[in-house]
């Protein structure tokens, strides 16, 4: 267990380095020219798509997020083996879908390149059988977290002050709403108390996460904890596509959609993906709001690991955790001090004209790490794994609680926002 903690722990402050570094190149100087992705017609794909210039922009943009991928996968002990083959073919997949997004019909519908890309991959691992040199680089985390610490470049301090004491007021609402019953109707669906414990943090907190916190909290069955990652990562498309439609057809401003998708869609990147749908305000709000979860994330893990233990025979294995309050520190997500701290450093340090002339760039790069995470998720989720040992139970109930989850964070949102 420790050699694991080691790992997830370092990861955060893998990312913090990844995208500081990113924003230091940038701000010296590096110049990564901004590849076309909009066309029109078949004409245009050819005459601005695979122009040379574009084709060597596109070029330069996989040797710079390459780079940072391969400082990352050493950095977390992963090997390098498949990467250099493996990433480019990631990449291409997702610029192919990104072209696919560009078109002006798909613009037509609002359809965004993190939604094509989802759908590439979905295609892909649901239809055919995705090769291990390709799996070995579907790092979604990393991939989504140093595009967050890329989107502080654009959400000024004062938004997270705002929106964030907000954030926190219906982050506390809601976890603890919806984590009582999650548990409560899994009680009632008879499901094992492991499984139960990982499914209300899951739809309660901050999905993926809050799933392998709890069960390092509990040492659960990593079979369950893989199915209730499965469940997170599978209800988060549907949810991350419909609710922005839904949220315009209820007359929901920017901020109070923002906040409903960032207190409910259980995983980060798929808040941000759906964030983008709506506009920037929805982004950055959705997104603070999720942070404001996120950061309940470390409470949550040792409250779960006191009521564990104690509640275990003390000659079971589980009764030998010693919870402390290391743990808040343990599982509180780190590369949310990045976040915080590369706002801080674009409100009040870097200069507007400095912050005008590298704004295209930092959105581009935001954009393309979001993308290249959800081509991974659609690449790494089938939907033959909805069910777990033939038992539908546990689907019930997550469906039930998420359900539940929906429906009060809206209201909180719409009072709050």
């Amino acid at each position: 267990m420790s050699v694991n903690k080691t790992i997830q722990l370092s990861e955060d402050w893998i990312v913090v380095l990844l995208g500081g570094l990113s924003i230091v190149f940038i701000l010296l100087g590096l110049n990564l020219p901004l590849p076309v992705y909009n066309w029109s017609g078949g004409a245009e794909l050819s005459s601005k798509l695979l122009t040379t210039d574009n084709l060597l922009a596109l070029l330069y943009q996989l040797l710079f997020v390459l780079g940072v991928s391969a400082i990352g996968f050493l950095l977390s002990g992963k090997s390098l083996k498949h990467l250099f083959f493996g990433f480019p073919v990631l990449y291409l997949l997702t610029i192919f879908a990104t072209f696919i997004a560009g078109s002006a019909q798909v613009r037509s519908l609002n359809l965004e390149a993190v939604i094509i890309s989802l759908t590439v991959g979905l295609l892909i691992s649901n239809f055919l059988k995705v090769p291990e040199w390709l799996k070995a680089v579907l790092s979604t985390e990393l991939y989504v977290k140093i595009g967050l610490i890329l989107l502080g470049t654009g959400v000024i301090f004062g938004d997270i002050l705002k929106a964030g004491t907000l954030g926190l007021i219906q982050a506390l609402a809601v976890v603890v709403s919806v984590w009582y019953f999650a548990y409560w109707i899994s009680t009632k669906l008879k499901i094992d108390e492991e499984l139960k414990m990982m499914l209300a943090s899951a739809v309660s907190i901050c999905g993926v996460s809050a799933a392998i916190a709890t069960s390092g909290a509990i040492k659960g069955d990593s079979k369950k904890l893989s199915y209730v990652i499965s469940l997170v990562l599978i209800t988060a498309i549907p949810m991350m596509i419909g609710m922005p439609y839904l949220a315009q057809y209820l007359g929901l401003s920017q901020a109070e959609t923002g906040a409903w998708l960032g207190g409910t869609i259980d995983t980060t990147g798929a808040v941000v993906a759906s964030g983008t749908l709506v506009g920037e305000e929805a982004l950055k709000i959705s997104t603070i709001v999720k942070f404001s979860q996120n950061v309940l994330l470390g409470i949550a893990a040792f409250v779960i690991s006191i009521y564990w233990s104690y509640t275990k025979k003390q000659d079971s294995p589980e009764a030998q955790l010693k919870p402390s309050l290391s743990v808040i520190w343990d599982r509180f997500p780190k590369f949310v001090l990045g976040f915080i701290g590369v706002s801080l450093l674009f409100s009040f340090v870097v200069q507007p004209e400095v912050i005008s002339d590298v704004k295209g760039t930092f959105k581009n790069l935001q954009t393309l790490w979001f993308t290249l995470a959800f081509t991974s998720i659609g690449l790494e989720t089938k939907f033959s794994e909805l069910f777990y040992k033939g038992n539908k139970k546990p689907l019930y109930a997550f469906l039930l609680a998420q359900l539940f989850n929906v429906l009060v964070t809206l209201a909180i949102a719409y009072v709050l926002f």
